[in-house]
């Protein structure tokens, strides 16, 4: 695979099995809505009535994580994947009934949250709070109904699995798409150690094991576990620095290569499936329009470069010039850059050291973009305020919400039908992005902008509302994954 777009559908020749593989083993304790054992839960929330909406399809794929030894592109890491292959794609169009069976073949649990997704509580696949975590040699099978379009993508919420190869794209299509361009591509960032460098689970244990009290006030981050990288504007951005950073599973020695003809309007979907990076990327020579943000449309804005965060999803446009040209994301606050090729034309490729010039000016900031007026969440009065502070420091390691890390949490008691307002602080110096899930909240200070992952940097305050339509026990938490299962959590939960 040197690039991913459109042709590739439903994870393509990946590896993964289609309907025809479907297990018929799942064990009864992993059905769908079984509560989970010491989540504490008191209450139960069914899931709805699970059928496709009119006309459109069930999509039924097997995925089946398990060991295996993945070329980065001249390089070889033993990791844990879905598939032998990297990455494929899971596809389906909006309002598609999605009945996916995870075959657990890895030596440990594991579990699959489909990030973004507005699915129903038994299906969001945390383990103790909505399901039993799925255990080696045995299976349990998501049905969830996809409601809206947009780019999302699945992966692990067990410990630090994430920071393996355990994720890959989720594309729900829009049946209306007026599809005003030549192609797609799909971009995938990532930052990678497994099997090269110190496992994610080393990084962590080592993290863990200095279990810091939170601070409550300002708190300061370095990166200390792997090195130190240059500074970032968004301030201290990632606490790993990591071997290679890559796109589309491939260093930049090997890049992935993305080609089209000159004059193309090309639609790229832009996923970061880092466990501890913001990247700024470009495309060398471009500006990209960008059209979509976490799946839902923005007023499209013009930019030559752009910040994503671990958990963002962008879409953007750009009209393809003659040549070959770098697509380049540098992580913040660290040492080198995830880079593929684009080629519209023969010669050369852009060396791997090749200035990008739009990497060293500004960036566009999600914040900054406002809600397309068919997805904005319209103005209105909280019935409901929550103050919502993010603690904790670098030294002693310890990360939470309100002063507290999960496990030790107060849950965010909301009730059906409100208009709930979250009115989060950062009060540490590094950035965060924010992750709900269940539900997308709209930005008042953002012309109602619609997102489920939201960048907090350093002491900034963010006003974000949405509607519990959605009953469940839903976690709120930091995208760094480090940070997350350090103590980074919490959950709002509907009574």
């Amino acid at each position: 695979m040197t690039a991913l777009n459109r042709r590739h559908l439903l994870l393509g020749a990946t590896g993964i099995a289609g309907a025809g593989l479907l297990s018929a083993c799942t064990s009864p304790l992993n059905k769908p809505g079984t509560p989970a054992p010491g989540s504490g839960a008191s209450r139960s929330y069914p899931a709805p009535s699970l059928a496709p909406a009119p006309g459109r399809s069930v999509v039924q794929q097997t995925l089946a994580p398990r060991p295996v030894t993945l070329d980065l592109g001249g390089l070889t890491a033993k990791t844990w994947a879905y598939d032998d292959s990297s990455m494929g794609v899971l596809r389906g169009t909006a309002g598609d009934l999605f009945r996916i069976t995870v075959d657990n073949q890895l030596p440990a649990s594991t579990s699959v949250h489909w990030h973004g997704v507005r699915l129903h509580h038994a299906a969001d696949g945390v383990p103790g709070v909505t399901q039993d975590p799925i255990e080696p040699g045995t299976s349990f099978t998501y049905e969830f109904v996809a409601p809206d379009p947009g780019t999302f993508f699945f992966h692990p919420h067990s410990g630090v699995q994430l920071d393996r190869a355990l994720y890959a794209p989720l594309i729900i299509d829009d049946p209306d798409e007026p599809g005003a361009y030549d192609d797609e591509w799909i971009v995938v960032l990532d930052d990678w150690t497994d099997g090269v460098g110190r496992g994610p689970d080393e990084i962590f244990e080592e993290f863990a094991a200095e279990n810091g009290a939170v601070s409550m006030g300002m708190g300061h981050g370095n990166m200390r576990d792997m090195g130190h990288g240059a500074s970032s504007p968004l301030g201290d951005a990632g606490d790993v620095e990591y071997p290679h950073y890559l796109i589309n599973g491939r260093v930049p020695e090997a890049p992935a290569t993305f080609e089209a003809k000159p004059g193309q309007r090309i639609r790229i979907r832009i996923i970061n499936a880092a466990s501890d990076t913001i990247f700024k990327l470009a495309l060398g020579g471009h500006t990209m329009t960008v059209t979509h943000s976490d799946g839902f449309p923005v007023e499209p804005v013009d930019t030559a470069a752009l910040y994503i965060a671990m958990g963002e999803r962008y879409d953007v446009t750009v009209t393809l010039r003659d040549g070959t040209f770098p697509l380049a994301a540098r992580p913040e606050g660290k040492t080198g850059t995830a880079r593929a090729v684009v080629r519209t034309a023969s010669g050369d490729a852009p060396s791997t050291d090749a200035p990008v010039p739009e990497l060293d000016g500004d960036a566009l900031l999600g914040t900054q973009l406002r809600a397309a007026a068919q997805a904005r969440l319209p103005d209105g009065e909280p019935d409901d305020t929550f103050d919502v502070e993010l603690n904790g420091q670098m030294d002693p390691y310890g990360w939470g919400i309100n002063g507290r890390k999960f496990g030790d949490h107060e849950p965010l008691d909301v009730s059906p039908d409100r208009r709930v307002r979250m009115r989060m602080t950062n009060m540490t110096m590094m950035a965060h992005p924010m992750h709900i899930h269940g539900h997308t909240w709209g930005l008042p200070g953002s012309g109602g902008l619609r997102k489920d992952t939201v960048l907090l940097t350093p002491m900034q305050t963010i006003e974000l509302d949405l509607i519990t339509d959605n009953p469940g026990e839903w976690m709120l938490h930091c995208h760094n994954i480090y940070h997350a299962e350090v103590g980074m959590m919490t959950t709002m939960r509907y009574a």
